[in-house]
């Protein structure tokens, strides 16, 4: 993990908003570089600042990272992550595209080029990454098709 990204978002709870976006039977995914030592696909999604409602900046993280204009849909679930020193506490909501067009996006937060690659892919693919290379929330072969019925809280390990 690289030193900003502990100096940034280590040693306190960040709390995150997430979406689920559908196009044609295939995921939205970004792939991050520095939040582990390896590639980290994940779905687009960010921290929300003091102030931000959690669908402002769910917004606002599709377009930085994606490019892509959404709205907000139905609250899903919610999960927590503690390994320290990060611990987050994720929203994760449906989401529809209302415009926009898919390109590498970026983030704001750090000085790092965080945003390597955005991508659709097939719930087959998803599953087929390696459980280091994504988020907890899809460990042991599973995709967002298996995730997105979830509700209520879940901690990941």
């Amino acid at each position: 993990m690289h030193p900003e990204i502990i100096e940034k978002y280590g040693n306190r709870t960040r709390i995150r908003v997430c979406g689920f976006c559908i196009k044609e039977e295939k995921w939205l995914m970004v792939n991050h570089k520095g939040l582990t030592n390896n590639d980290f696909w994940a779905l687009p999604g960010g921290g929300v600042e003091f102030g931000e409602s959690l669908e402002q900046t769910l917004r606002k993280e599709f377009l930085e990272e994606t490019g892509i204009e959404i709205t907000v849909g139905q609250l899903l679930f919610v999960t927590e992550h503690i390994n320290k020193p990060l611990h987050a506490v994720e929203i994760y909501f449906s989401v529809e595209i209302t415009g926009g067009n898919l390109k590498i996006g970026y983030d704001p937060e750090t000085q790092l080029k965080v945003v390597e690659d955005v991508a659709w892919l097939t719930n087959k693919e998803i599953s087929q990454i390696p459980d280091t290379y994504k988020h907890k929330l899809f460990a042991n072969g599973k995709g967002p098709a298996d995730c997105i019925n979830m509700r209520g809280y879940t901690h990941l390990l």
